[in-house]
Formats: structure tokens, C-alpha cells, sequence
């Protein structure tokens, strides 16, 4: 399948480089496209993920695309407007500037409809799913929205995990363009995320923090008591950067490996192969250790140039490179089938024997963008025409990273299953084109975001261990390294929980029941059953919140732990709901800090206030009135000013994030409403006073 051209909308510029998919090169106005790509142009490299949409199709090609940006700049005699400004940025990809732009000019009772979608696709191609999340919600309630809004919010949500909501908005989308066989791998997707969150595998996944970093790691390969991996280096380690990003281009790090199946502090590796121009890696080896395999970008300038209205595009691809140590030095040589004026090669490994060769590639005759191709080793050593691995593993999307186990199974992403979101891992049984059905390896080694180069280097018995890559959240950058073992427990720990409606007692059915560990990370998800139950099982040693969400309701939370316990056990919790948007409740939001004599919103009190854009953006109807309320220290006049710039500032915090202005009301009290007898003149601790200090909300209408 030919990628299609970039475009505005179609095109997410992130750093996710572990597939190698796109580079922008930006360079002067009217410069020559034959000019652009040589070695003072270097820094200008804009590196880009591309993002088409749905999500299964974001990896289009194992491609290296070097766009040269040749648009004309008119230097108009007038002042541009705002609107002018922000569509100037928006085509230049400086979507954080434009963001800030598209925000002021939505910030009325009746937004443009375009101005709204720029800003949400600005924040998905920021990779801010929470804030595309809350622009997409408030785009598709325009009379004007366009069904690919519904396509594009379902993306998002699917993004962030809530499956159910997004299944939701693919079968409105089907149902208003009748076009269901887009969204169908989709909706499946969406079915099989949500049973599998429920019954989570015995994985058990840890950052490897030591080597993490805020760029992007990934594609672990053992090699004795060491590993080698791709990664960003860090600034200034490089001269040559990209102009986007200003992140240096992919290079090979090595990392000691301990007993227990964690990396210690990395390091440039010092190799031949980290001379080479533009990306490096992955990498891969034979058993012997002095063979290596090295995907890396083609540097040369004859890739194929295509044209896109005003901007002209460069292919450079991908080439795979055969690394020996004959005495003591590196010699570099081509894999033989390389083609970089057709298609790309990479992301290779071999069998466990090294006799078969396995690699990624967009060359004609495969099944969809990128497939799994195999060559064979020769008597004379040298490797033979490269096979396809077939329709069963390959599919009409991408596969990507293939790696084969010690036992001989190849695991390998893709996005042409029915998957959690974005690249998926499988594995199969068998070899060259005969393979097995791929099973998704399911939650927690797959998320709703993008999980890739999967590798097992150690298995005891029933128990094995590995690494993986993935941008999930929580992570240190984009892409991290993750280490995971298998074991099976042994003990057993369950908790049984219930969910009721706080003011009556009954329980309450179809709660969202979320398990946290203690880094707030989701280890499993549940809806509670007819009766208001849930189960989960816990490990032994850790520390567990459990959250109950339900439309309607305040969530409720509560803390649970299996330190010290030593034997199988049973625990219990109750989670109880407490109904909400009564017009005239009251409830206060805790702990929102104000700077002493201070009206703006602090990083902590937006934090809870964003607990308060996800009600507002979850329920539409809801109208409030924000209130901030102050102690009865200084003037009655100053507190009501200060109180009521503090309000101004949450609800115009609010509508940044997304929140239509129309719906809010500020409001600031100063003194006037004490919840305590600390009136001027009455001697109160601090405490006391705390108390007044306070932000609440008011339901208006619902």
C-alpha cells in the first residue's frame, strides 16, 4: 500500500521514531529540491510520526520521508488578523504556538467549527490526548461537526483507554456514513481491550529507569551479560539535530544486564555502526557476537520526489546493514537486497540456528504497507532472495519489529488486528511462511497506545523474562524500555469489592472499577457486575488504590494493601457513590492553593481542577458556578476582589481546556460565607482559617 502524502489533517508530527517513518526537512523558500539534502542542511531534519486515521493505519510504510518544505512565504503589506496567525502556524506544524492562538479564537458563544478542529488536531498531533480528548467532545456538539470528527474523537478516546466511549462514537460514525467496514477492526479492538483489562496476564512490567530519559528508547537486544538498544542522544551529545524537536538522530547504546533481568547505566556503544549519518538501529546479532545487523536510514539523495501543491517531498528509505569484526575491526557491508530507490528493509533477527533472516520491508509482492519477509542462508554463507512470511502473520496494516523467542516463536507488532490501539505485539508458531494464527499477547503487555519490539532472553520453566518498548503513559519520554517477567503466583490474594449509591445503600451496577498500583498505574479494569460486585487479584507486597466511577455520581476511592501478608487471602472493600448535579449542591474542591496574595492557578490546583474539566467535558448539560471564598484576615473589600479573580482565574483555566465559557459562572465571596466561627476579631489557628480558604462549585442547572 503507497502512503499517502502528508497533510494537515491526516498527520500527527510526534518523535516516535521506532519505525522510522518520517523526516521533514524544512528548508529555505524556493530552494531547489535537489539542493536540500546534504550536510549543512542536517539540523533542519523535522522528525514526524505519521498518524493517519483510525489509529490502526498510523504506521504507513517502514519509510524514512525527507519533505522538502518549499512553500512560498508571502509577506503581506497588512497586519495578519489572529485567525491568520494561528492558520500560519498550524501549516508550519508549530502546533504549541498555534494552540495558544486557536484557543483565544474559540473562546466564544459561537466558535468556527474549523477553528475548533484545528486546535483538537493541533493537541492530538502534541500528542495531548486529554486535551484532544476535551476539544473533540466540545467539537462534535457543533451543529456543523462533520462525522470524521466522530472517527477522530473515537480515535482519541481509544487513545486514552476508554474503550466503551469509543466504541460509542465509531458506531455513530458508521451509522451516519454507513461506512462500518473502516471502524469494524476498530469496535472489535474496542470489545477485546476491555475483557482483556479485565483479566490482565501474569506479566508484570517495570521501567527500566536507568536508561529511560525524556527522548525516546526502545528495541532491547541481549548479547551476553550486555544489551543493545536504539535511542535519542541526549542535547548537545551531537551537532546535528532536528530543527522540530532539536533531538539528535537515533543512536546505539549499550547497557550492562544484571541476574535479574534489569539495565544498568547506559552508554554510547562504541561501534563502527554510530558513525553512519542519520537514524541507527535497531540492532541485532548472531550468536557469535561479531556479526550485527543495523537498520538505518538512507543518506544518500536519490530518493524518489513527489509533489504536493506548494511542497515537494523526498523519499529516503530504509537500508539494512551487515556489521563484522574480522581482527579487531568493524567492516560494513549492504545486505544484498537492499533498494533504496524502491522500498525499505529493516528491523531484522535471526532464527534461533542463524540460519534464517528475518526482516521488515515495504518491497513489492507482500500483503499491505509493511510485512514480515524471511531470507534463507546459503552454502556459501551469503543469504537468498527474500520470501515472503505470509498472509497469516502479515496482514493489510504493518508489521513491525519482528523477534524471534529462544523457543523459536516469533513475536512482532502490528496494526492490522484487532488490537488495544496504535501497534499491537503477537506472537506465532512456526517458521518462514508457515505460521500459526498471531495471538495478542493482551493486557498489560499491550495498552491503548503504541507496545513494540517484544523479546524473551530468559526462560526458567514456566517463568520467562523480557523487555518491550511503548509510549504508554506514565512513562519517562516517548518511547521507554520496559523489562517484564511471567511468573505464576504463589499465593493467591483476591479482593472482593461492592459498589452502592452512598445516599440510598443500593448497589450500584456497571461501575467503573479501575485498580491502580502505587506509581498510579492501571493494573486491571472492571465493570461492576448486576449485583454492584467486583474481583480483582493482587501480588503479594504492594499498595493499591481502587477507583469507582459511574455517570451521575462523584467518583469514590479507596486504598488497599498486601504488605506483609504471606499466605492466599481474601480482602474487601466498598465503594461508596455519592449522587451529584442536583441544581443548588454544593461540594467543595479540595485543596486548591493559591501563592499568598496570589490569583494564578498553581500546577497542583490545576491538577484538581482538571478532575473538574473531565466532569464538565463528561456531562454537557451540567451549567455551574465556580465560587472562591477567602478567611476573614484583611479587608472585606480587598478579599471580595482577590476571591473573585481567583474564581476568574479557574473558570478562564477551565476554558482553556476546553470548557465553552457560557456554561460557567465566577464568582468570589471573600469573607461573606464562613463555614466556622473565625469571624474578624475571633483569635483562630491556622487550621481554622484554612478552612474558609476554600473553591467550591454550585450545580446551576443539569
Amino acid at each position: 500500500m503507497k502512503p499517502e502524502l502528508p497533510s494537515q489533517k491526516n498527520m500527527i508530527h510526534s518523535y516516535q521514531l521506532h519505525c522510522h517513518l518520517k523526516t521533514m526537512i524544512q528548508t529555505k523558500p524556493a530552494v531547489p529540491a535537489s539542493d536540500t539534502n546534504d550536510d549543512k542542511n542536517a539540523n533542519s531534519l523535522i522528525p514526524l510520526r505519521t498518524n493517519y486515521f483510525p489509529m490502526k493505519q498510523q504506521y504507513v510504510g517502514l519509510l524514512m520521508v525527507a519533505l522538502m518544505f518549499l512553500a512560498h512565504i508571502s509577506l503581506a503589506q497588512e497586519q495578519p488578523s489572529l485567525r491568520d496567525r494561528a492558520d500560519e502556524l498550524y501549516r508550519r506544524f508549530e502546533y504549541a504556538n498555534a494552540v495558544k492562538l486557536y484557543a483565544k479564537l474559540v473562546d466564544t458563544k459561537r466558535p468556527r467549527v474549523q477553528d475548533l478542529e484545528r486546535l483538537a488536531d493541533s493537541y492530538l498531533k502534541m500528542k495531548d490526548y486529554e486535551s484532544a480528548e476535551n476539544w473533540y467532545a466540545r467539537l462534535i456538539g457543533q451543529d456543523e461537526s462533520s462525522p470524521e470528527h466522530l472517527l477522530h474523537y473515537g480515535t482519541v478516546l481509544k487513545i486514552n483507554g476508554k474503550y466503551a466511549a469509543a466504541k460509542q462514537q465509531l458506531e455513530a460514525y458508521a451509522a451516519k456514513t454507513g461506512d462500518s467496514e473502516r471502524v469494524a477492526l476498530e469496535i472489535v479492538g474496542c470489545d477485546s481491550a476491555l475483557h482483556w483489562m479485565a483479566n490482565p496476564t501474569l506479566h508484570r512490567l517495570h521501567n527500566e529507569t536507568e536508561v529511560n530519559t525524556g527522548n525516546a528508547e526502545f528495541s532491547v537486544f541481549p548479547v551476553g551479560d550486555q544489551v543493545y538498544y536504539a535511542g535519542e542522544p541526549a542535547a548537545g551529545t551531537f551537532e546535528a539535530t532536528y530543527g522540530w524537536t532539536g533531538n539528535a538522530f537515533l543512536r546505539i547504546y549499550t547497557a550492562p544486564l544484571s541476574a535479574s533481568g534489569n539495565l544498568g547505566t547506559s552508554s554510547l556503544a562504541d561501534m563502527a555502526i554510530n558513525s553512519a549519518k542519520y537514524h541507527i538501529g535497531p540492532i541485532s546479532a548472531e550468536k557469535n557476537g561479531n556479526t550485527y545487523y543495523v537498520t538505518r536510514t538512507y543518506a544518500g539523495r536519490d530518493g524518489q520526489l513527489e509533489k504536493a501543491g506548494r511542497h515537494r517531498y523526498r523519499t529516503n528509505r530504509l537500508e539494512l546493514y551487515v556489521y563484522r569484526k574480522i581482527d579487531g575491526e568493524w567492516i560494513e557491508e549492504p545486505f544484498a537486497f537492499n533498494n533504496v530507490n524502491t522500498y525499505s528493509v529493516g528491523h531484522a533477527t535471526l532464527s534461533p540456528d542463524d540460519n534464517t533472516l528475518y526482516f521488515v520491508s515495504d518491497m513489492p509482492g507482500g500483503q499491505g504497507g509493511t510485512d514480515i519477509w524471511y531470507s534463507e542462508r546459503q552454502a556459501d554463507g551469503t543469504w537468498g532472495s527474500p520470501v515472503n512470511a505470509g498472509d497469516v502473520v502479515n496482514s493489510a496494516g504493518d508489521e513491525l519489529f519482528p523477534n524471534i523467542g529462544p523457543d523459536g516463536i516469533l513475536y512482532y507488532s502490528s496494526d492490522g488486528f484487532a488490537g488495544m490501539g496504535g501497534l499491537d505485539i503477537y506472537q506465532a508458531t512456526g517458521s518462514k511462511a508457515s505460521w500459526t494464527a498471531p495471538e495478542n499477547l493482551k493486557y498489560p503487555v499491550n495498552s491503548a497506545t503504541d507496545d513494540f519490539a517484544y523479546i524473551v532472553h530468559r526462560e526458567e520453566g514456566d517463568s520467562f523474562h523480557g523487555f518491550l518498548a511503548s509510549d504508554r503513559p506514565g512513562g519517562k519520554g516517548g518511547d521507554d524500555i520496559y523489562s517484564f517477567s511471567f511468573e505464576k503466583p504463589k499465593i493467591i490474594i483476591i479482593l472482593n469489592g461492592t459498589t452502592a449509591d452512598k445516599a440510598t445503600g443500593e448497589r450500584l451496577p456497571a461501575t467503573a472499577v479501575t485498580l491502580y498500583d502505587g506509581q498510579r498505574k492501571i493494573v486491571a479494569k472492571v465493570n461492576s457486575g448486576n449485583d454492584g460486585t467486583f474481583v480483582f487479584e493482587l501480588d503479594p507486597g504492594c499498595d493499591y488504590t481502587v477507583l469507582g466511577q459511574k455517570e451521575g455520581y462523584h467518583a469514590d476511592s479507596a486504598k488497599v494493601s498486601t504488605l506483609g501478608i504471606t499466605k492466599s487471602d481474601t480482602l474487601e472493600v466498598a465503594l461508596l457513590l455519592e449522587p451529584v448535579f442536583r441544581p443548588g449542591q454544593t461540594f467543595e474542591l479540595e485543596h486548591i492553593y493559591y501563592d499568598f496574595d496570589k490569583y494564578n492557578i498553581r500546577p497542583d490546583a490545576a491538577a484538581i481542577l482538571d478532575e473538574l474539566v473531565r466532569t464538565m467535558r463528561d456531562n454537557p448539560t451540567l451549567k455551574i458556578e465556580l465560587s472562591s471564598h477567602t478567611d476573614s484576615r484583611g479587608s472585606r473589600a480587598y478579599n471580595e476582589v482577590l476571591s473573585q479573580r481567583r474564581a476568574q482565574a479557574a473558570v478562564d483555566y477551565l476554558v482553556s481546556r476546553g470548557i465553552a465559557r457560557d456554561r460557567m459562572v465566577a464568582k468570589g465571596y471573600g469573607e461573606n460565607k464562613l463555614v466556622n466561627r473565625c469571624a474578624d476579631g475571633v483569635p483562630c489557628s491556622a487550621e481554622e482559617h484554612q478552612a474558609n480558604r476554600r473553591t467550591e462549585v454550585t450545580v446551576l442547572e443539569y
